[in-house]
């Protein structure tokens, strides 16, 4: 009989482990039920919160598959499958969103619009296609330059640069809208990046 009672408890324990959920994906047997103080409680209310943020135009577009490319994670260099040949895209919208797109300061928004508007103009007859959407890419590309995240200010460089080796000189008649921002945020980038050197040297 004593040892029958001793058994007893062991198999118990045996089947409460078994029948336990994975911890992949735990599910407590109680759930607490939320006070009626807690909807009058400010600090369970965010309306800051991330969930509450729409997401940008071009996160939105991307997520309902208006951007015809994806990131692929490499094991050494990440790169971009588009869905058909870039060839084949139309670029009125597409080089305009990708272009907007440059502002964005979350992955993968910044190296989807980063790649994707430096590879689709490397597509043949890119130059035709985008000299008449100079109207709508300038003023996109002056607000990332004169965007207050420095990536976001050197993506715009960098795109502005690609762009003018592509359309040449149709670009000139734009670029007095965009060297003011240019200069004014270059002295401000080295300013910045000067003090954080010289703190550095100076804390040596």
């Amino acid at each position: 009989m004593s040892s029958g009672i001793q058994i007893k408890p062991k198999t118990t324990i045996q089947k409460s482990k078994t029948s336990s959920p994975s911890p992949c994906s735990p599910e407590p047997a109680i759930k607490p039920q939320p006070r009626p103080s807690d909807k009058l409680n400010p600090k369970t209310i965010d309306p800051f919160g991330a969930h509450s943020r729409p997401p940008s135009a071009f996160a939105a577009i991307y997520a309902k598959g208006g951007i015809p490319c994806r990131l692929m994670h490499g094991s050494v260099k990440h790169r971009l499958q588009w869905e058909c040949l870039p060839e084949t895209i139309p670029f009125d919208p597409l080089l305009v969103t990708l272009a907007e797109g440059l502002r964005e300061t979350k992955h993968p928004y910044t190296f989807v619009s980063k790649e994707g508007f430096k590879e689709l103009l490397l597509v043949e007859g890119a130059a035709e296609k985008a000299i008449p959407l100079l109207p709508r890419l300038i003023p996109v590309l002056k607000a990332a330059l004169a965007h207050s995240n420095d990536e976001v200010f050197l993506r715009g460089l960098d795109a502005l640069v690609q762009l003018s080796a592509v359309v040449g000189p149709s670009l000139n008649d734009y670029l007095k809208h965009l060297l003011t921002n240019i200069q004014w945020r270059t002295q401000q980038f080295h300013e910045k990046h000067y003090f954080i050197y010289s703190s550095i040297f100076q804390g040596d």
